[in-house]
Order: structure tokens, then C-alpha cells, then sequence
């Protein structure tokens, strides 16, 4: 049988992360798998007389492995960034930059300025990334000062709460009489003369809202420029934890992300707290989880043995569970009650899963590990690599814990860069809010950890993210938690190798070793090299996915979304959609 045609691949440089050989002139690909890293006249000589060609197109750029999304939310990056962005932050997508909001008066001069722009003279007005913390309350008399016609809504930054005008109400049927008949719990998070609903709240308007919110249309551009989005940074693998149990959403992101010319491949982790709340028979819930994995295909698919589970609330709405009160005094939230929460960790750990759980609190914390030492005690099990996901804030005493259980971690270093200044001010007090997502002291204790965005929470830009963990830079311009502070190379891997470890797939990608998938970023300059505050700005050429080169900022295949024309199935897409997006990333009470 003849030896298929190579490809050998010669750059700047080619970082390969391999401890053995942490640098190379030339990589040889074939079939999408690399056959051989090492200098060009190696290369050449291994191959011998098998067909090959010297592709010289990165030699003036650093090739290094294909980045790994370990936990990003599609679905709702795709609505949030598909509407009016007015956030804390700048967003730097393919259409162009939209610059962070300064305060409260520059969100109301630019969303009026949204409104009055806004076709027609009905169309609702959807904008998101308004957060209390930062610009204080916002009430239904202000957006009625924009307008009482146009419906106008504000959806917050930690995308667990809404912000209604007068004309969204009437549109939806939102009365003081429908208010009434919400449970006691939602209406106690709700505000009917502000407009305002957080938590069970808004999950009480969702199917109210949903038709301005989660359209198919507005899925659809969404989902298109969530994957331009992530190509444009580098990104060559991705995974959603918590994946889609709506079976006509998950066929609407499948128009677009399972796509053979899609530039990255997209993994879903199955939800566990839905699946343990929908059945009672143990064992049913592991042969449903299972059953999952036939709604993906091509260029999506189910992760082996994984699952999502949740602990306390999230860091942008505050509903952490900490040890210590919050300086105003209120309480956090948790997500899964702890009788469900041990049950889901105990079914899914004795039929061998990896879990992954949504912690952010130190409190929180403990009750993830407590529950693991209990299931470790009870039913031992070797390299479970259980994974403490965003680890917001946490306990210098905690991290011997965590190495004596054997969990890694996965933290978003971006909670310090956004967060730390004012949540030093509000909340959290200066010492826990510059202590967030510990990452010095888990290296130096030896656990495995990685970075991740949970895109929209953080933008999904791995170099922005090694630059956060690296420099440890507020909004103010200080250094928060210098101790915590990790190498520029610990930081690549945590986008590399320990993301692609954290999801078991370390023997796939992550590093530019022969067998492995021929996953490249190509960048315009070494990140290891440049100057650490000159990392997020390392231009990103594009990427190779197993073997295809693709420049970023081409012209990208448009989907189609071909859903039922029927306005029955179709509403029932949209609060299908919206309710994934709002429960995916925290969970509802």
C-alpha cells in the first residue's frame, strides 16, 4: 500500500510544550496527525521517500498547540453577543470593537442612542452587560424615559437577571394579575414597579420574554459570530459543560457548529443536575445521560464519561456561598440543594464519570470536597480528575485539601481583571476579592490546573486569558495578589495540554507531539518570548485543525436553521434556547 502524501510544516518558531523537546524548525502532518516534530533536516530524513511537500506559509510566524475552550457556553455567548453590548468591559469581535461602558449615564446616552437606530418602530431593543455593581439599580421609569413605545430589554451582566420597560410588559402580557400568580420565591426576586426580575424571577418571565430574546434568526448570527469569534483567537477545540437537553436547540446549534468545514471541533458535557431531577431510578439516570450522545455529529460530539454538576451561585451576581458574610450582609445561593447534589455526585461517580462542578464560594468548596472525600472513603477511585470549575474565591487552607483528594482545577483569571477593584469595595472586602482564583499557590502545591472563559462571563481569547492569569492587572492599573501571579508557561499550558488533561483528552491535543491531532495556532510572535504585558496583544494569524489551514477573518460559511414554520414549535425553540442560556451557566434555584 502506498505511503500517503505528507505535509511538513516549517515556522519561526514552533513551541511544542514537550518537555523533551520544547522546540522544533518542522512538523510533519499526515492524515490530520502529526508524524514527526524536530529540525527540517530530520524531518526530511524520517520520511524518507515518502511523498511529502515543505509548506513554508508560517515562516515568519510562531506556530504553537491548538488552543482547547475547556468551558465556554455557545448557545448563550451567541445571544448575548448577537445583541446591543453595553458591558463593564470592551467587547473585540469580528464586526468591530464595542468600547466598555464608563458609567451610568454613558449606558443610558448609548442605549437611547440603540433605540432611536432600532428598525421599525416596535422592534424590542435587547441589550446586555449592565451590572448593579458597577453603575447602581436601574428602573423601569428610566428605560420608559427612552422609551414607552419601543420594548426595551436589559438583560445584566451576570445574565441572571432583567431589566423591563413599561412597552416590554404590555407586548408580553407581563400584568400586575400574571405577576400575582408567580410562586412566593419569584416574586421575592422580582421588582414589578421597577421592571426588575433576578433568579427564580426571571425564570417566572422567561416564556414571556422568549420570543424577544431567543429568536432563531437572532440564534443563528449569534451562534456565526460566536464561532468567527473564536476562530479569530485560536481556538481549535471547545466544550460546553452543562450541554443542551432540548433536543430541537441542540439540532439548531448543530446547523452551525457540527458543519464539516466548521474550524474547530465543539464537545457538550450533559447537564447532571437535570438528569438526576428528571428521574428517580438511579440507574436510569446514567442510560438517559448515555443516550445524549446520539444528538451530535460531525463536528460536535458528547464528552466520554463527563459530567456537570453545580455548588453555589455566581460571582457576577454575587450569590457565592462564603465562609465569612459579605460586607453588606447578604447570602449566597446554592444551586443544587445538598441531598440532590450528593446523590447526582454519587450516581455519576460510581458509574465512573469524570465531574466537573461550578463552585465559586469558599463555602461552596467545602461542600464539594467534603462530598468528594466522602465518595473517595466509600468507593475509591484512581486519576478521577474531579474539576473545581471558576474557583472564584477560596482559602489558602483549602488547596492541601484539593491535592490530598486529588481534584484540578479550572479558573478564570478574568474575575481579577474585571472584578477585584470593585468587589474590594462591594461585597467581598479588598483581601478575598484580590485572593480570587488562587492559581500561585494551587501551582506551587502541584495541582493540575487550567484557564477558561465561560465565554460569555469572560471573552473567549486565550491570550487575553494567559495575560490575566500571568499579570494579575485590575481595571484600576494595580497588581491584585502578586503571590498569585503564575509563569507565562504554566499559563500557555493552561490553555494547551492541562485544558485538553482537564477534559481527558491529553493524549489527543495539546501539545505538538507525533500521533496527536495536527492542531496549530499560528501567531505572529512567541508568547513566551514578547514582554508579559504585550501577550494579549499578539496577533493571531489562524489556525491548522487536523491538518487544514485556516486564516482567520475569512469569509465564513452562512448556516441555516431549518426549524418547524409552525408558531407553536417555534416559541417552543425560543424558550427552549433562552432557558438553556440562563440555566447553563449557573443553574436555577
Amino acid at each position: 500500500m502506498a505511503a500517503p502524501k505528507a505535509t511538513i510544516y516549517t515556522a519561526r518558531e514552533i513551541v511544542t510544550l514537550e518537555p523533551t523537546q520544547p522546540s522544533a524548525e518542522a512538523v510533519a502532518v499526515v492524515g490530520g496527525r502529526i508524524l514527526w516534530v524536530g529540525s527540517l533536516e530530520e524531518t526530511t530524513a524520517i520520511l524518507g521517500d515518502q511523498p511529502h511537500d515543505v509548506d513554508t506559509t508560517f515562516a515568519d510566524h510562531v506556530i504553537v498547540p491548538g488552543f482547547v475552550a475547556q468551558h465556554d457556553h455557545p448557545v448563550l455567548a451567541a445571544l448575548t453577543m448577537s445583541s446591543e453590548i453595553l458591558s463593564i468591559e470592551d467587547w473585540v469581535l469580528p464586526s468591530g470593537t464595542v468600547p466598555a461602558v464608563k458609567d451610568k449615564q454613558d449606558f443610558i446616552d448609548r442605549l437611547t442612542a440603540a433605540v432611536a437606530a432600532a428598525p421599525g418602530s416596535g422592534e424590542p431593543v435587547l441589550t446586555w452587560g449592565y451590572h448593579p455593581a458597577f453603575y447602581g439599580s436601574l428602573t423601569r421609569a428610566e428605560l420608559d424615559a427612552i422609551s414607552t413605545t419601543r420594548p426595551i430589554l436589559v438583560w445584566g451582566r451576570s445574565c441572571h437577571e432583567f431589566f423591563l420597560n413599561t412597552a416590554t410588559l404590555e407586548r408580553c402580557g407581563l400584568t400586575r394579575e400574571a405577576y400575582a400568580a408567580f410562586s412566593a420565591s419569584a416574586r421575592e426576586q422580582s421588582n414589578y414597579e421597577d421592571g426588575h426580575y433576578w433568579e427564580q424571577g426571571m425564570f417566572a418571565i422567561l416564556p414571556h420574554i422568549a420570543t424577544m430574546v431567543a429568536s432563531p434568526e437572532r440564534l443563528q448570527a449569534g451562534l456565526e459570530l460566536s464561532r468567527d469569534y473564536m476562530h479569530a483567537k485560536g481556538i481549535t477545540f471547545g466544550n460546553e459543560p452543562g450541554g443542551i437537553l432540548a433536543k430541537p436547540v441542540q439540532d439548531g446549534v448543530n446547523a452551525v457548529f457540527s458543519s464539516p468545514d466548521m474550524p474547530f471541533r465543539w464537545s457538550f458535557m450533559p447537564d447532571g443536575k437535570s438528569m438526576v431531577g428528571m428521574y428517580a431510578d438511579d440507574a436510569q439516570v446514567i442510560a438517559e445521560t448515555e443516550k445524549l450522545a446520539s444528538w451530535y455529529g460531525g463536528m460536535t460530539g458528547m464528552t466520554s464519561k463527563q459530567v456537570k454538576l453545580f455548588a453555589d451561585g455566581a460571582i457576577y451576581s454575587q450569590l457565592m456561598q462564603v465562609r465569612d458574610p459579605y460586607l453588606d450582609s447578604h447570602t449566597g445561593e446554592w444551586m443544587m440543594d445538598r441531598d440532590v447534589f450528593e446523590r447526582a455526585f454519587r450516581i455519576y461517580w460510581d458509574a465512573g464519570y469524570q465531574i466537573h462542578i461550578h463552585v465559586n464560594g469558599d463555602e461552596g468548596l467545602n461542600r464539594v470536597l467534603d462530598t468528594l472525600e466522602t465518595n473517595l472513603r466509600r468507593n475509591p477511585r484512581y486519576d478521577h480528575r474531579t474539576v473545581l470549575v471558576h474557583f472564584a474565591v477560596s482559602g489558602a487552607d483549602q488547596v492541601s485539601r484539593i491535592k490530598a483528594l486529588g481534584a484540578i482545577v479550572s479558573g478564570n483569571p478574568y474575575y481579577v481583571a474585571a472584578l477585584a477593584d470593585q468587589y474590594g469595595k462591594v461585597g467581598l472586602g479588598p483581601e478575598r476579592a484580590d485572593e480570587m482564583v488562587r492559581l500561585g499557590d494551587v501551582s506551587r502545591a502541584g495541582i493540575p490546573w487550567s484557564l477558561h472563559s465561560d465565554m460569555p462571563m469572560a471573552p473567549a481569547d486565550p491570550l487575553f486569558l494567559i495575560w490575566c492569569a500571568v499579570n494579575r492587572l485590575t481595571t484600576s492599573g494595580r497588581i491584585a495578589g502578586p503571590d498569585q501571579r503564575v509563569t507565562v508557561e504554566e499559563a500557555l499550558r493552561g490553555v494547551t495540554i492541562e485544558a485538553a488533561y482537564s477534559l481527558k483528552l491529553e493524549d489527543e491535543i495539546g501539545t505538538i507531539s507525533p500521533g496527536k491531532r495536527a492542531n496549530f495556532t499560528i501567531l505572529d510572535a512567541n508568547p513566551l518570548s514578547v514582554d508579559a504585558m504585550e501577550i494579549r496583544n499578539v496577533g493571531v494569524w489562524g489556525t491548522v485543525m487536523e491538518g487544514r489551514i485556516l486564516p482567520a477573518g475569512g469569509a465564513e460559511r452562512k448556516a441555516s436553521l431549518d426549524l418547524p414554520g409552525e408558531s407553536k414549535a417555534e416559541r417552543a425553540f425560543m424558550e427552549a434556547a433562552l432557558h438553556h442560556a440562563l440555566t447553563v451557566a449557573h443553574g436555577p434555584h
